[in-house]
């Protein structure tokens, strides 16, 4: 396999010394492969970051006990979310965030495009990662809620230091795999242009063939990304895991 086109200036297609082109000279494709890469990990990352952090509140709400009309509107708030937000495709939803928002709230439109794709992708995730807390949550056993309430725990305090603990570290395996996926699902944003690594992979396709390589770069990367994922939550895991704890019924 011939990945020198790596070193090709990707204007002229000329090859230049060294594979790093000088700055103000030329731009390899190398330049823009490692640019492609750092978009797809920003993209992933920020994407994680609110997907848990939307997922975690929306999750919440739907165990909210319905004590009160106020539970009850933000359980079905929560139920809403989740079942409009998962069952939309992705890729529709980006074209919704991109194309959509900017005309109905005239201020996105000077938002970069990467953010507006970080939300769609973000906010698509948060279903999924609510539906697992949801179901962390209500496999704790509901004597812990009400032995709680019986020393005096308000529900917010039920839930920050009793519940939601213990339910995070529940769903800390289907979570990695859900962190893992979201770097895959981030490929959708070559649809919008987003200069990240399809985007890269296509035109880079287009301009100078070398499709076999393009692909094993591609693909060399995506891994990469989503193996420092898995390890970053796996170490989380094993931080936060109770020592000596073992799971119901053994």
């Amino acid at each position: 396999m011939d990945f020198s086109f790596l070193c090709m200036d990707d204007i002229d297609h000329t090859h230049v010394a060294g594979c790093f082109g000088k700055a103000g000279v030329s731009h390899t494709y190398l330049d823009t492969l490692l640019n492609a890469f750092l978009n797809t990990a920003l993209l992933s990352i920020s994407s994680l970051i609110l997907a848990i952090i939307v997922g975690v509140i929306i999750g919440t709400m739907r165990t909210l006990p319905r004590t009160s009309l106020f539970n009850r509107i933000l359980r079905a708030i929560a139920r809403i979310w989740v079942e409009i937000t998962r069952n939309i495709p992705l890729l529709v939803q980006i074209f919704l965030w991109y194309f959509v928002v900017p005309k109905i709230y005239p201020p996105a439109m000077g938002f970069p495009p990467m953010i507006l794709v970080i939300c769609a992708l973000g906010f698509f995730t948060s279903a999924r990662i609510a539906e697992q807390v949801r179901s962390g949550i209500e496999a704790i056993p509901t004597g812990q809620r009400y032995a709680s309430m019986a020393m005096g725990f308000t529900t917010y305090q039920t839930y920050r230091y009793v519940i939601l603990p213990r339910a995070m570290r529940t769903i800390l395996p289907p979570l990695i795999s859900e962190s893992m996926g979201i770097v895959k699902n981030s490929a959708v944003a070559f649809a919008v242009s987003i200069h990240e690594l399809m985007q890269f992979q296509f035109q880079a396709i287009e301009e100078v063939s070398h499709v076999y390589e393009n692909y094993m770069v591609v693909t060399v990367l995506y891994v990469i990304i989503s193996l420092v994922i898995f390890v970053v939550m796996s170490i989380i895991e094993r931080t936060v895991k109770i020592p000596g704890f073992q799971t119901e019924g053994r």
